[in-house]
């Protein structure tokens, strides 16, 4: 018996499969029944150690990583007191300012692998110091937890004494009621972790037991930087000074649904000489003939590619994701080979819609009370709206819900409202969605709130209700954006004109050339179009900018000065013309759809006083939740396939934070038409 007991002291527990996150959409999780905590950028490691102190570190694949971070086995016998332990946690490596170094740890990485092909067996020592941070207990003594809720769990593991915190140590854990007693909401967290460094933020349930090998709603990660595991499935050859190296690596990811290999883009940038070098020889040994996706990619992305065996699974940051078409990261950069994924979890990144208010509507009562069944009042600046329907899926094939077109318009006001203000909207709305019935919405609704700024102006069209006016919405501030979202106004149109004081309608400030593709053509062939409008333009003293109709086509705009209503019309008309006799073969002036197959509709008629467009940053009503976006000139000349100039609702928020309003520009460079 007492050799069976000693047997015993040395066994180290079995390893359990880690619990996985599911992303966490664009509203933080909020409410009581959350608790956060700091999202890691290191490798996901179980930490299994045995009644003696023997100490197995698991990867999240089940990869020993015992001999790699040998420092850190043993850390935590002292405060176990001879009983056996499980930790979740990630291993991570702290540079000389505080912050998480994944670089770091990835070169540390480099020099192990190199250490064990060179002298196996031997043990390996290095200068760079790594940490475990613990978040999770799954076993304590001879009790599995893992079916004990996740606040029970936490209170366990900081009960278990850390005897070395530079090595080991616990995730700092935030009650959402901690959060608010320190007047805090769970976004001014996310900020507070990002600029100390962290990755993201974690939510996680407090109720909620773990569930090995799951990928659970009850965790759901925010993070700061977009980060995306990737299969490496080509590669191209360098030119330059990296010829008979790769140049640039093509990418693949499962889609979670059909389980197919998909082709989501390349990365070019982020590698060093040493990685680019080690990389290369990897992926010669692993050559195949063909590609390894369930459909073809473009002909255009991978000519000249050498494809290989889709087992390297690598890591990318990336500026955004494109889901309308095709799916694609943008922008991606390089970090490193993840030794700890398997290539079967490597799935496309997917939004996860989660029904809430947007992030600045706060409750109207500390915790909303619904109303009339599917409403719930909530407080925009200082007003108090009734929302409702907000699950509603308003996007089918992308799953976006009305909570979330809120959630749009909300985070695009800033940028978007300078383009509504002083002029009368017209809403079209979508309310069963895209799929279903739409209608234009001019006249303010019955039932519209009283503080809601509207406009009286004359109408001719008998058919306005048999009416002679239309009382017009103005939209100027986050209250009545937000109210035309629940209405589910997807599309904003705007005259190119606004009200003063009478009202009274004044003189065009904008001119709009509307660049229509016809059957057999497409925005790339807008672009060529809108590329010798813009030295026309330029020619004639005005200030050209450009915009995605968030459809099919592309708009050129200019800010102007005049007192004649009708002068914009007969000025975009007599260009167009011009335009339409130099190229006839691409471009037509004439409205009649007869005549437009093969060629790009200048529709000058948008000018017009009676007519709109698009505003801004208005959503479109069109399978995916494509947006009307303002686009530099270097995107309109770079434009050769019709994904380069397509934008979604997520792609708009992160260009706007990364550029700014293109269309701003507008407001600024008023000029008189030339005299023609």
């Amino acid at each position: 018996m007492a050799r069976n007991s000693r047997d015993d002291r040395s066994r180290v527990p079995e390893w359990i499969t880690p619990m996985l996150a599911a992303p966490g959409g664009p509203t933080l999780a909020s409410g009581p029944q959350w608790t956060y905590e700091a999202k890691l950028d290191g490798f996901r490691t179980c930490m299994r150690i045995a009644p003696n102190g023997d100490t197995v570190l698991t990867s999240r694949n089940g990869l020993d990583f015992t001999a790699e971070f040998a420092d850190l086995a043993g850390v935590v016998a002292e405060g176990l007191e001879g009983r056996a332990a499980v930790l979740d946690g990630e291993i991570v490596v702290y540079d000389e300012h505080g912050r998480i170094d994944f670089d770091a740890l990835q070169d540390r990485r480099g020099r192990y692998r190199k250490h064990a092909t060179r002298r196996p067996g031997q043990p390996f020592e290095d200068p760079v110091e790594v940490r475990f941070m613990a978040f999770d207990l799954l076993l304590l003594g001879e009790n599995m937890v893992v079916r004990k809720p996740y606040r029970q769990r936490r209170a366990l593991l900081e009960q278990v004494p850390m005897p070395d915190p530079y090595r080991v140590s616990v995730v700092k854990a935030f009650p959402f009621d901690t959060l608010t007693a320190d007047r805090l909401t769970p976004q001014a967290l996310l900020d507070r972790v990002t600029a100390a460094g962290f990755e993201g933020l974690m939510a996680k349930l407090a109720t909620a037991p773990y569930v090995p090998g799951q990928r659970s709603d009850a965790w759901l990660k925010f993070p700061a930087t977009k980060v995306q595991d990737v299969l490496v499935c080509g590669w191209r050859p360098g030119k330059g000074r990296f010829t008979g190296l790769f140049g640039g690596l093509l990418l693949g990811a499962h889609d979670p649904g059909t389980g197919n290999l998909v082709y989501i883009g390349d990365v070019g940038t982020g590698f060093s000489e040493a990685a680019r070098r080690d990389l290369h020889a990897r992926l010669e040994a692993l050559e195949r003939r063909r590609h390894p996706f369930a459909n073809e990619p473009p002909r255009e992305d991978v000519r000249g590619a050498r494809w290989v065996e889709p087992l390297v699974v690598g890591e990318v940051r990336y500026r955004r994701f494109t889901t309308s078409g095709e799916p694609r990261l943008r922008h991606a950069s390089w970090r490193g080979i993840r030794e700890d994924i398997t290539p079967s979890d490597v799935i496309l990144p997917r939004p996860h819609p989660t029904p809430r208010p947007p992030r600045e509507a706060v409750p109207a009562d500390p915790q909303p009370e619904p109303v009339e069944g599917e409403r719930v009042t909530v407080r925009v600046g200082t007003r108090h709206l009734a929302l409702s329907n907000l699950d509603k899926v308003l996007y089918p094939v992308d799953g976006l819900t009305k909570a979330e077109v809120i959630e749009y318009y909300t985070r695009i006001a800033p940028v978007l409202l300078p383009h509504l203000s002083g002029r009368p909207i017209t809403m079209i709305r979508f309310p069963n969605g895209v799929g279903g019935q739409q209608f234009f919405a001019k006249n303010v609704p019955k039932g519209a709130p009283s503080w809601l700024s509207t406009v009286r102006l004359p109408h001719r069209s008998s058919r306005a209700e048999g009416k002679d006016t239309i009382d017009y919405p103005l939209i100027e501030d986050l209250p009545a954006l937000v109210w035309a979202a629940n209405l589910a106004a997807l599309e904003l149109h705007v005259p190119q004109w606004t009200v003063g004081p009478g009202p009274v309608r004044l003189p065009p400030d904008r001119l709009v050339f509307d660049l229509d593709p016809g059957e057999g053509t497409s925005i790339v062939e807008c672009a060529r179009v809108a590329e010798r409008l813009h030295s026309i333009l330029t020619a004639h003293g005005l200030t050209p900018v450009a915009k995605t109709s968030g459809s099919k086509g592309l708009q050129v705009y200019a800010g102007i000065t005049t007192t004649d209503p009708a002068e914009p019309s007969a000025y975009a008309k007599a260009l167009a013309q011009q335009l339409a006799r130099e190229t006839p073969d691409l471009v037509v002036a004439k409205m009649a759809k007869a005549v437009r197959p093969g060629k790009v509709f200048i529709d000058w008629s948008q000018n017009n006083p009676a007519k709109t467009t698009v505003a801004p940053y208005s959503l479109r009503g069109r399978d995916h939740p494509t947006v009307s976006t303002p686009i530099t000139w270097a995107e309109v000349r770079g434009c050769r396939r019709v994904r380069d100039l397509v934008f979604t609702a997520v792609d708009v928020i992160d260009r706007v934070e990364d550029i700014g309003d293109l269309f701003a520009a507008l407001a600024d460079t008023r000029a008189s038409l030339p005299t023609r």
